[in-house]
Formats: structure tokens, sequence, C-alpha cells
């Protein structure tokens, strides 16, 4: 498996992670042992970067994981380069969905995750969505405070603006930005792709594969209306999701032409496009994760790459890639 460099100092990971929020019920019913099969066949694999979170699953993903290096004894060190995250709450008053940003919140939660994965200290910690309340500065402090008290070792924002990096970075050294990035979202072109090749930031991809759109088995609408997440997003709602269908159908024509799995293309498509992308898809299935990976070993010379292009260019899906609510958090800045 093909390494690249986390963060400006951080260690070499794996290009294909694991986005570990599969190993809840979002996008269909899992269960432990399916996820600690995925996770046996990632080692296999030579897959050793996990992100996490603790609101996946109210903190179900990182007990998965915790649960599976326990099983691991002395050797659970150095198996994963672990992710997690922090900042989505709900106001106790009103039950809504808000962001906090506190150090104390912050601390508190990252407290709580450590215990959950069973570890003294995580490789790489986001601030999952920025809290408009405190500024990006005090939370970069708040950040390297925890890097000088030895329970994390680096930090990272979530789906924030390349303003936003640079007035970071200012402070201090942002090692990873996580954004949705794919050939049906391509936005991370338009600013942060090359402010986090100016700093040394990994962008790490997260929905690579189009959550499913750009598989050999996309979702259908029946699947999607049992997805309390995906179901509320327009570019999987009809009129636009047989849209899509039928326009990601000639990308999946092209993977059948050279005989190889439409996700890896997907994959491979991604890691081609600059050398400080990684990548994280989720998935619940061993045979899945090895699709995936194998978009780490391909190399798509210019012949394909055009007629990705043809097939899928820029702008080609139909519809929104968050709902109205959904947007409430992310960045935008294009």
């Amino acid at each position: 498996m093909k390494k690249r460099q986390l963060g400006q100092n951080g260690p070499f990971v794996s290009v294909v992670g694991i986005g570990a929020m599969s190993f809840t019920n979002f996008y269909g019913k899992t269960n432990e042992v399916e996820s600690h099969e995925v996770l046996k066949e990632a080692l296999n694999l030579g897959i050793d970067h996990i992100d996490t979170s603790n609101v996946y699953g109210m903190g179900k993903s990182e007990s998965v994981i915790g649960n599976f290096l326990s099983k691991q004894g002395k050797q659970k060190d150095g198996l994963f380069t672990i992710a997690t995250k922090a900042a989505i709450t709900k106001d106790p008053k009103t039950g809504q969905r808000v962001f906090d940003n506190t150090k104390r919140h912050l601390t508190a939660e990252l407290e709580g995750s450590l215990k959950r994965l069973g570890l003294e200290c995580v490789d790489l910690f986001y601030i999952h969505r920025r809290d408009p309340n405190v500024e990006i500065e005090e939370v970069t402090e708040t950040l390297l405070a925890l890097v000088a008290q030895g329970k994390i070792k680096q930090f990272g924002f979530s789906e924030i603006a390349p303003s936003s990096l640079t007035r970071a970075q200012n402070i201090g050294p942002v090692a990873a930005v996580q954004s949705e990035y794919s050939l049906a979202t391509r936005s991370p072109e338009l600013g942060l792709l090359q402010t986090t090749k100016k700093f040394g930031t990994s962008l790490v991809a997260f929905s690579p594969v189009g959550r499913g759109l750009l598989t050999d088995t996309p979702h259908t609408a029946s699947a999607i209306d049992k997805m309390d997440f995906l179901k509320q997003v327009p570019r999987f709602q009809e009129p636009h999701l047989s849209a899509n269908n039928m326009l990601a159908g000639r990308f999946r024509e092209l993977a059948g032409e050279i005989n190889t799995p439409t996700a890896s293309i997907a994959i491979a498509w991604l890691l081609q496009k600059a050398e400080n992308i990684i990548v994280i898809p989720g998935t619940r299935s061993p045979r899945h994760l090895r699709e995936l990976a194998e978009g780490a070993s391909l190399t798509l010379d210019h012949q394909i790459l055009s007629e990705i292009d043809i097939a899928l260019p820029v702008g080609w899906a139909h519809g929104d890639r968050y709902s109205t609510s959904q947007w409430e958090g992310p960045e935008r800045y294009c």
C-alpha cells in the first residue's frame, strides 16, 4: 500500500484509509463483528489510517475501534494511525444541533474519545465543525495546548474555508483539513486544494466515491429511503438521483472496459490530483474495501483521464451535496 505523510511532521500513512462512520448504522445496519472483519482486512491490505468521531453513533464507532484494539494485546500500539473529531453537540435547552469550540468542551470530549478508544493519546484531532462564537485563532491555541499536554499529536479542521486554514496556520501547523472531494464534488479545487499544498497540510478526502454514486452498485431509491442522512441530500432525491445514476453510468462503462471496479478508478483519479491527498472511504464490506484499496495501486493514463473528463465533466452532478440544514457548519467559500 502506497503511503503519504500526514501533515508537515506526522507519520506516513496509507493513502487509502477507513472512514469509520460506516461502523455505525449511518449507511445501513451493521454490527461490531462486521466492523472488526473490515479492520482485519485493512491490516491485510496495509491500510493503517482510521478516521472516526465522537458523534459517529454517539461514540459507537470509537468503541468498536477500541474493542478491536484491546483484542490485539500488546501488538495494538502502532497498528493504526487514528484520527477523531469533536465540536458537534446539542443545545441542552432546545435539543438543536450546535457547535462548541470552547476549550472546556473540546477537552472533555477528547477525554471521552480516548477512553472509548483505549488510548492515552490520539494521532490526529479534528475540529469537526467551526463554532461561530469562537475565533479560529483561539481554537488553534487550544489545540496547541492539547499537543503540549500529550493528549494529541497533531490537529486539523473539517470542512473549513481556505481563508480559515490560513488564519489557523498563522498560529500553528495544521496537519490536515478534511473535506468532501470526489469526481462528484470538486469544490476543493477552488482554493482549498491549493492552500493545503501551500502549507504542507494533508487534504483528507471523505466520500471519495460520491457516497456510492461512483461504484458498481450505487444506492437504490428504496435503500436511500432507509438512510436518515442520505435521504435528505438533494443529490439523492428524485429527479436528481435518476439523472446522476444515468450520467455515472458512462463512468461505470469505462471501468468495465478496462476490467476494473468503478470505485477503484474513482479512488485512483482522486489520488492523482495531488500528492497531499489521502482518502478515507467508508465501507461495511471487506470485499468493497479491497476494491477501494486497489485504487492506490492504479495509475490512470492520459487517455483514461480524458475519457473520464468527458464522461463526468466538472459540475456534472445534479442536486446539492447537502440540504439547507446540513449546510449549517461547513464553511462555504465558492
